[in-house]
């Protein structure tokens, strides 16, 4: 699968190690930054990682902030993305399969590398259910983003 991965300073050192890992794997990676533990601000990143997603240059999106919830804030606003913090594997693996989730946030103050892969896979191994009742509700969650309110 393709996979953007991003990240501010504060997850760089997890990003970093989340990205070889996921090479290991066979998933193409694309990193989108920081390249350090220089600060830098989470928005930024956020929006590259999203835009990669939205724009079709990868499947799936990644983007470690110091606990994954800036991140996910910002990722949020950009139009087709649905990204969500997590730090149990149900929630990165059901966000998917009923919300469709396209973005994984991760709190690199918050989880280790061995949780981070477990999420990482959850999240990539699952699959949009498709099923009636989470196709209506994702519709209504379209609804809200073309209205812009």
């Amino acid at each position: 699968m393709t996979v953007a991965i991003g990240a501010d300073h504060a997850g760089y050192p997890l990003k970093a190690a989340l990205a070889e890992w996921l090479k290991s794997k066979e998933h193409e990676v694309l990193d989108v930054g920081c390249h350090s533990t220089e600060a830098v601000d989470y928005p930024d990143l956020a929006r590259a990682v999203a835009h990669a997603v939205r724009d079709g240059r990868v499947e799936r999106g990644i983007i470690v902030c110091g606990s994954g919830v800036g991140a996910c804030v910002a990722a949020n606003k950009v139009r087709g993305i649905r990204s969500g913090t997590c730090h149990d594997t149900f929630s990165a693996r059901q966000g998917v399969e009923d919300d469709d989730m396209n973005v994984l946030c991760l709190g690199g103050r918050i989880v280790g590398i061995e949780l981070a892969r477990e999420l990482a896979t959850a999240f990539l191994k699952a699959r949009f259910s498709d099923l009636e009742r989470h196709r209506r509700r994702k519709q209504k969650v379209l609804e809200i983003e073309r209205a812009g309110e």
